[in-house]
């Protein structure tokens, strides 16, 4: 090769923009997968990992049974499924796998948080976890697609067991507040057929089933009565220093605000705890 040829290769080098960090993995038990300026993909460390417990999760207990019962089986290397948990918003599905990562981190469990635009990219995030010792959630909160959407086909590939994105160190477990992870229309109910006393569903409604019927356990979340709610919002009064009497001095406010709000979630029955706790604890020096 020329000096000349070298000095051009040189030039163009420089001018190249650096490669997406090697993941650290030392850095943290949970990442984000990042997009750069060029589009390209990079496991990001999560430098302050949301501490919850399992424990602190009140009337779902039959719910974290199934998914902590399916997370142990992966992390024995034993086989174990899929997940999708839908329902009710703010009941505690995120929660789980926060909680999960928390409680099982010292066995190996790492949980990598990933956009529903960038699950196209989920063949090359095998790529960087596969080999690798620990144990692997990817995590996508709140997923719902869109028709024509580039992730939806990815996903699919991904639960269908593709050679080229399959590891035996990682499970995808998603949240949504729809079962079939795409918006129903009328007009697809319309297409729907009827043969004596079986029913068709028309093509579009097949293909909406057919994404979580990919996922092998299903995990659904109802919302809470209000002495559930009320039990809930008792629990965090609690973990925040409020004594009994205080906590059911604050019934009639929990109400109120759940009936502002719309919802007797768990979610906000701790937004409430905090407030509430906040106005009338006394400051600590």
């Amino acid at each position: 090769m020329s000096k000349e040829l070298q000095r051009l290769l040189l030039k163009l080098d420089q001018l190249l923009p650096a490669p997406p960090p090697a993941p650290d993995w030392k850095a943290s038990i949970a990442f984000r997968w990042r997009k750069d300026a060029r589009a390209r993909g990079h496991l990001q460390p999560v430098r302050h990992v949301h501490r919850i417990r399992l424990a602190d999760l009140r009337g779902i207990d039959a719910q974290i049974r199934k998914v902590e019962q399916n997370t142990r089986q992966f992390l024995e290397g034993r086989p174990a499924n899929n997940v999708l948990l839908t329902g009710a918003r703010g009941t505690g599905k995120s929660s789980i796998v926060k909680g999960l990562l928390n409680k099982y981190a010292r066995q190996g469990l790492r949980l990598i948080e990933i956009e529903k635009n960038d699950l196209i990219d989920l063949p090359e995030l095998v790529d960087q976890v596969a080999g690798r010792a620990a144990r692997f959630l990817v995590f996508c909160d709140d997923l719902t697609f869109e028709a024509g959407d580039a992730g939806y086909i990815a996903l699919k590939v991904a639960l269908d067991g593709s050679i080229s994105t399959t590891s035996e160190n990682l499970l995808i477990y998603a949240t949504s507040n729809r079962r079939h992870l795409m918006p129903e229309y009328m007009q697809e109910n319309l297409d729907t057929r009827y043969l004596g006393e079986e029913i068709h569903p028309g093509e579009t409604v097949e293909e909406k089933i057919s994404l979580s019927e990919r996922f092998g356990l299903w995990v659904s979340f109802y919302p809470f009565d209000q002495d559930e709610y009320l039990a809930i919002v008792t629990h965090w009064l609690a973990s925040f220093g409020c004594a009994p009497k205080q906590a059911e001095a604050a019934r009639e406010e929990a109400l109120q605000w759940s009936l502002q709000r719309g919802s007797r979630s768990g979610r906000v029955a701790y937004q409430f705890a905090r407030d509430w706790a906040g106005r009338h604890l006394k400051h600590k020096e």
